[in-house]
């Protein structure tokens, strides 16, 4: 079933959307408790772009993962420890990080913490031949 705006694989149809990120940030603390810790939920979605709004109870932890696409982390709320290549980021409101595509990185909330992950996602072609693929399209 189609919700209006959106194809069945939640991929959106419009090409304008806006979001009010304080009111997702709230709606997501209402539907604690969170399985792990932590809540996602994807606000944008087009074959080369998603946009995740991301919130993490204190000391949550998001282990030794990485994206397909080159992403952005935008802290919104509280503060986060970013570690990839043996490199950590404390990261508050304000702060931006960006990673390069299919690389190792963790995500450790130090308070009660929300960011938004955006993920440049490559063309079929190009996921289709990374080394270490980990999502789907």
């Amino acid at each position: 079933m189609t919700t209006e705006g959106f194809a069945d694989d939640g991929t959106m149809i419009k090409d304008l959307a806006q979001f009010d990120v304080a009111q997702e940030i709230a709606d997501s603390e209402q539907k604690k408790p969170w399985a792990s810790g932590h809540y996602a939920k994807t606000l944008f979605k087009k074959s080369d772009l998603r946009i995740v709004l991301i919130s993490l109870e204190k000391s949550a932890r998001m282990t030794d993962h990485h994206a397909d696409g080159t992403i952005s982390v935008q802290v919104l709320k509280g503060s986060i420890r970013f570690t990839a290549q043996g490199n950590a980021s404390d990261l508050r409101p304000g702060n931006v990080l960006a990673l390069s595509a299919s690389i190792k990185h963790e995500v450790e909330a130090l308070e009660e913490s929300a960011f938004l992950l955006t993920v440049s996602w490559p063309d079929n072609e190009t996921l289709q031949s990374l080394k270490h693929r980990g999502y789907g399209t």
